[in-house]
């Protein structure tokens, strides 16, 4: 252990950085020069990939990868399932009778055959039609993890349609740099070949002690508690947040740190979060294909790296009742290729006409499109976090700050607006520095947030991949660019009806703009009064997916096509259902098995203790354990009736002809069911003697490692 320790100390963390990774750097050393070229002018350009490349390309990878100790090669995808999928290869070539050879092909390198139907495809397959395809993603980094060369790639049908998340998110990205670069042209911008959305999205997850999570059925099969009484303290003191991290803790951290910075993940920032056992991570931008490629990769390897440290990793967006659950925060903009922030105000933000149409282009996109970003966050886990003073609420709005708020109003006005100096903050202490405060506060509770050169986007679950909602974003700004850029080109005074736009555009969508408190019932009313969505349920949500307008949006860039879209609104609510009938059975078994004997066997010793009294002195009331053992019994029956009809609905629910009825059933029949077990679980464990309770407590949880 200690040469182990200092092994890591004397490394150096910018050589560790990306050592795992068939980098620019590795393919410059590696490549010849017009292969280098070529794969280049395919990623960076988006050209399309030259197939003789790819013997040369393979070859130079399967070297590298064996140099560092991999024996197998996996085509690493990401299909509709929310985790990634791999099927491993040797590199292993007979030779002969006896001998092999390390051999790695162009054809294996581009192309791969899963089984198609054992996915989730929502009808686009059919059982009896296996074959499907994956295709190698140049634009994505090569990597190996666990002895195996993973290569990123895109998963299709045998009929060409998306079966993954990476297809209509690299189609996405193509249409917002497709659009973007036309309103550019119109500013006189030709320096600029493409353009690029940037994402930076941070992680929240619980660190518990494995061995009290193995004690869990509900945590093992649905990833949270589905029973527990809240402990005496929770997170109302708030000395978790930014507190001093446990060295159990610290250690997982630093070896993430190095396992992720071995595969050119970019992990800055970790703390420990609001709720007890919670923290989080966040990593530095990089473009959206590779923040989504890492952030899977970054789930991955946390609940591994947490597992040698004999603690469990949860990323479900609400693992505990009564605390604050998980979230993803998903930093997006937009830069072009010359390294300008297109979301950048600048010092005279009223000035920059560029900056304002690329603004107003997020503002129409969100306001427009409100439907889909809340649909692209739904999920049976997110459900119980949105709307809870912990997360944004359900209705979808966006938080631009006071100046920026201003500027707008001014210009919709047709006013002049005085620039504010930036103002020092001065804390009373002379000896402590001045530095430049910000002209605009942060708002937690807001679901889209301005924050300087992007936008935050809240709303995500801890568990979700960040492919879909940056999927919407990307398509529904660049629909906002197409639609300006149609305008601007057909102007006859550029700058009139630049002005005309902008000044029409914030007047015609200013009321998603809100800068108050989310959490307030207040906002609640303002936001029906302006006609804003409040989409509360995966079931309420889903069918704006395949809403008219919709399947137009997606249809006419061609990121989905009607199939692909109704495919997966059926995924999603086959997800939901499936995820809400594990909970319902696994809530049925613990109570029978394991919460019903507890409760009973205890009542049982308080019966014969309180006969042992009676017995030994008469005289002496055993009132104590006689009441305890009616009120357990009253308790046991009510749980027992409880779970009886939770039962009778789950098999109610599996005989509903079709899956969109289902899901609405347990939205509306089975959470109330399974609240009601809990509550009579919950006070069965509040009196039963710790001994007798068969699985572990919050207090062991949250407090015990």
């Amino acid at each position: 252990m200690e040469d182990r320790t200092t092994n890591k100390r004397s490394e150096s963390i910018p050589e560790l950085f990306g050592s795992h990774v068939f980098n620019d750097r590795v393919m410059k050393e590696r490549l010849p020069k017009e292969t280098y070229r070529a794969l280049k002018r395919t990623s960076e350009l988006g050209k399309h990939l030259d197939r003789s490349i790819a013997d040369v390309v393979a070859n130079a990878m399967k070297d590298w990868a064996v140099e560092l100790g991999a024996t197998h090669f996996t085509h690493w995808f990401q299909p509709m399932t929310g985790i990634t999928a791999e099927k491993h290869d040797s590199f292993l070539q007979p030779e002969g009778d006896s001998a092999v050879i390390m051999s790695f092909s162009g054809k294996e390198l581009v192309k791969g055959e899963p089984d198609a139907s054992s996915f989730p495809s929502g009808g686009l397959r059919a059982t009896f039609e296996a074959r499907g395809y994956t295709a190698w993603d140049p634009s994505s980094y090569a990597f190996i993890k666990d002895n195996t060369l993973c290569i990123p790639t895109v998963f299709c049908s045998y009929g060409g349609e998306a079966l993954d998340k990476k297809s209509p998110l690299l189609r996405s990205m193509e249409v917002i740099n497709k659009q973007a670069l036309r309103i550019l042209r119109l500013f006189g911008n030709t320096d600029v070949t493409r353009v690029t959305t940037t994402v930076g999205p941070e992680q929240e997850y619980f660190l518990i002690d494995e061995a009290l999570w193995r004690q869990r059925e509900d945590l093992v099969l649905c990833g949270r508690t589905l029973f527990g009484a809240k402990p005496p303290k929770g997170q109302e003191l708030e000395d978790h947040y930014f507190g001093a991290i446990k060295p159990q803790v610290q250690a997982f951290m630093q070896d993430l740190d190095r396992e992720l910075w071995k595969l050119g993940i970019f992990a800055k920032t970790e703390h420990n979060e609001v709720a007890p056992a919670q923290h989080e991570l966040a990593p530095v931008f990089t473009n959206s294909n590779m923040a989504t490629d890492h952030n899977q990769l970054t789930m991955e390897v946390m609940k591994k790296v947490a597992a040698r440290h004999s603690l469990a990793c949860l990323l479900h967006e609400k693992p505990f009742d009564g605390i604050n659950g998980s979230g993803k925060h998903n930093n997006w903009s937009i830069s072009t290729n010359t390294g300008v922030n297109l979301l950048e105000p600048g010092d005279t933000p009223r000035e920059n006409a560029q900056f304002l149409l690329f603004l107003c282009a997020v503002i129409k996109a969100v306001d427009e499109y409100q439907d889909l970003l809340r649909v692209s966050v739904a999920s049976a886990g997110n459900d119980h976090r949105l709307g809870a003073n912990e997360a944004p609420p359900a209705i979808v709005s966006m938080f631009l700050g006071d100046e920026l708020t201003e500027i707008l109003e001014s210009i919709e006005a047709g006013t002049a607006y005085e620039q504010k100096s930036a103002e020092e903050l001065r804390i009373g202490v002379h000896i402590l520095p001045r530095f430049p405060k910000d002209t605009t506060d942060r708002n937690r509770t807001s679901p889209f947030a301005f924050t300087g050169n992007k936008f935050e986007f809240r709303m995500l679950g801890s568990d979700l991949s960040i492919a879909g909602p940056n999927i919407v974003l990307n398509t529904i700004v660049a629909e906002a660019l197409s639609e300006f850029a149609d305008v601007l080109e057909q102007a006859e005074s550029f700058q009139d009806t630049l002005d005309k736009l902008i000044r029409t555009t914030i007047s015609k969508h200013k009321r998603i703009i809100f800068n108050g408190d989310g959490y307030s019932s207040e906002w609640e009313a303002e936001a029906e009064r302006r006609g804003l969505l409040n989409l509360r349920t995966t079931p309420d949500a889903l069918p704006y997916f395949i809403a008219e307008k919709n399947i137009a949006l997606f249809t006419k860039h061609k990121i989905f096509t009607t199939a692909e879209l109704k495919s997966r609104y059926e995924i999603l609510l086959e997800t939901y259902f499936k995820k809400r009938r594990i909970e319902a059975l696994t809530m049925v078994e613990m109570a029978k098995r394991q919460i019903l004997p507890a409760a009973t066997k205890y009542a049982a010793t308080l019966t014969e203790a309180a006969l042992q009294k009676q017995q030994l002195s008469p005289a002496v009331a055993a009132e104590y354990e006689l009441l305890t053992v009616t009120e357990l019994s009253q308790l046991t029956a009510q749980l027992s009736q409880r779970v009886a009809q939770l039962d009778a609905h789950i098999k109610k629910a599996d005989g509903l002809g079709d899956i969109a009825t289902q899901a609405n059933y347990c939205k509306d029949q089975l959470l109330a069911d399974m609240q009601a077990v809990r509550e009579s679980a919950d006070a069965l464990e509040a009196m039963t003697d710790s001994a007798y309770w068969p699985f572990p407590t919050y207090v062991d949880l949250l407090y015990r490692n």
